[in-house]
């Protein structure tokens, strides 16, 4: 048995058509008039003990609904949830044993203790015998030197700083599936490392099920093998995160610094290379302040012929090759390229 199976789930919210002003409140207080929001539609998929899976989406699109059903907060409108042989919705305190959360804006250290006495806490409340805690502990101040937070008030610790030990804590019983939602949000690069680093040997070495849900996509191709993405309440993919890139590698983008650059300029920049290349989607132009993007479909128009006429046509100052992103690429499953 797989350790998460999800078979036509479903979640709709019953919401109340709300009336403005004051009468208009006073009026809702009897009304009837409401409407019905599909945010989760018939989704089927399993999840396997030990797998890293990103699961993405736009805002929206029934990540955290999903997520909610998952940990036991939310009750399906109808389909079957399993989450580790049981419905996670039927006996959440038992459910709650087996299962960490993150949720990247929250923590559930205590405000004004020291971070030393949260673990402590959550050591009785997850009844974590002294051998674990001890091995966690000690596990935990290997990876990220964790010992150094343990007498700074939480209420103290930078966001980071926080994070770290929200991730840490979420581990401290050895849970079977650790949901991580935004957890690296806001937080600079070199703090970014060290959670992947805690998440990734973690999921190696006690083979604890991840799920992570993230608009920093950098964080998925980092830490995860297969991706789910979710769009409208539906899943739109389901593989592995490598088909996805190997899907789009003959895409390539071509960052352009014009001098004197205007709206104008880059109208006439996209207006006749687009002449000179009229392939139907070989080239797809973008806007910055400063950068002028043109993504190329290789298998459809040459790069360097599009690189050596933009060059000769017009004034450049600075020019960069990228590998197309995941955003990118994420961004075109939403627009359909997958059909």
């Amino acid at each position: 048995m797989s350790l998460i199976e999800i078979e036509d789930l479903s979640k709709e919210f019953k919401i109340l058509n709300r009336r403005e002003g004051l009468g208009g409140a006073l009026k809702d207080l009897f009304s009837g008039d409401y409407r019905y929001v599909k945010a989760v539609d018939k989704i089927s998929f399993k999840i396997e003990a030990g797998e890293n899976v990103g699961y993405i989406g736009p805002n929206g699109a029934g990540k955290s609904t999903t997520i909610k059903m998952m940990t036991g907060i939310l009750k399906p409108t109808s389909g079957k949830i399993l989450v580790n042989g049981v419905p996670p919705y039927s006996n959440r305190i038992s459910h709650a044993q087996n299962m960490g959360v993150v949720f990247g804006q929250r923590t559930q250290l205590w405000w004004d203790l020291p971070v030393i006495e949260s673990f402590k806490i959550l050591k009785e409340i997850y009844r974590v015998d002294d051998e674990t805690y001890k091995h966690q502990m000690g596990l935990f101040n290997d990876l990220i030197d964790l010992k150094v937070l343990y007498p700074i008030q939480v209420r103290t610790l930078s966001l980071g700083q926080r994070m770290l030990c929200d991730i840490a804590a979420s581990f401290l019983h050895n849970p079977k599936v650790v949901f991580l939602d935004e957890p690296t949000i806001g937080l600079d690069v070199s703090i970014k490392s060290r959670i992947r680093t805690v998440i990734q040997e973690l999921n190696r070495t006690k083979n604890i099920t991840i799920i992570l849900t993230t608009h920093d996509l950098s964080d998925v191709q980092a830490l995860c093998k297969r991706i789910i993405i979710i769009d409208r309440g539906k899943v739109i993919f389901d593989g592995p995160i490598q088909t996805v890139t190997q899907m789009f590698g003959a895409y390539r983008t071509l960052k352009l610094q014009f001098q004197g650059y205007s709206d104008d300029l880059y109208k006439q920049v996209e207006a006749r290379t687009l002449a000179q290349f009229p392939s139907a989607d070989g080239l797809q132009f973008a806007a910055t302040e400063e950068w002028t993007n043109i993504t190329v479909n290789q298998e459809k128009t040459d790069f360097l012929q599009v690189l050596n006429f933009v060059m000769a046509q017009f004034p450049i100052e600075d020019v960069r090759i990228e590998e197309i992103s995941m955003e990118n690429v994420v961004q075109r499953i939403y627009e359909g390229a997958l059909k």
